[in-house]
């Protein structure tokens, strides 16, 4: 369970939009929003190589002690946007939490063991959502699969969830489906099948665009 509180030294800022953000992020820091609570939104600049350090350790799903100029607030880790090329954190938006209050949150699906020899298994959900004490966050859910035969499926009531967690995604979500492996007569064929389906190169090419066209 994600019991741990990280502390991260944090300062507020008064400039905003894109211009602003690629200044932070160019000084080292991580633009930040953080609200809830009914409070207004504060803008704020994290360090970025701790707050990465703290979601590489703790997950997406961080409960960071803030320290904002000498105040202390707990915050929830509830958006981080990253970079699709680059790979850095571009913004994180932060959700103020106080001990001994449940929040809704994102958990990943982690399927582990072997199923029965022949088959296939399919896992159709990455994450489910839950409903948990703020400081009693699971990093992620377990299904074990080991030893499951084919025509068996695990749904969202059947996950085996920690103490005090309850599941608010649909029960009859379908997690992991167990199936029979397909032969390699049936792999073939699909083969051949697409094969057929994709079009032949004596296909009448397309008139060429008009060169005159902007």
């Amino acid at each position: 369970m994600a019991t741990q509180t990280s502390k991260l030294t944090v300062s507020t800022r008064s400039e905003k939009g894109k211009g602003a953000a690629r200044r932070a992020r160019r000084a080292g820091n991580v633009p930040a929003v953080l609200y809830g609570h009914g409070t207004d939104p504060q803008h704020l600049s994290l360090p970025a190589l701790e707050l990465a350090a703290i979601l590489r350790n703790n997950g997406t799903n961080a409960i960071i002690d803030l320290d904002i100029e000498g105040a202390s607030q707990l915050a929830l880790t509830k958006q981080v946007d990253v970079h699709p090329i680059r790979n850095y954190i571009e913004h994180v938006d932060l959700l103020v939490i106080r001990r001994g209050e449940k929040v809704t949150v994102d958990v990943t699906i982690v399927v582990e063991g072997d199923a029965a020899p022949g088959t296939l298994v399919v896992q159709d959900a990455s994450v489910v959502e839950i409903e948990a004490d703020a400081l009693s966050i699971p990093e992620q859910i377990t299904v074990n699969v080991e030893g499951i035969e084919a025509g068996n499926a695990v749904h969202g009531s059947d996950l085996d969830l920690p103490e005090g967690v309850t599941l608010i995604s649909d029960p009859e979500v379908l997690i992991v489906a167990v199936n029979e492996a397909p032969t390699t007569s049936e792999l073939e064929e699909e083969a051949e099948e697409a094969g057929a389906e994709t079009p032949g190169s004596d296909e009448e090419e397309q008139a060429p665009a008009d060169e005159s066209a902007e």
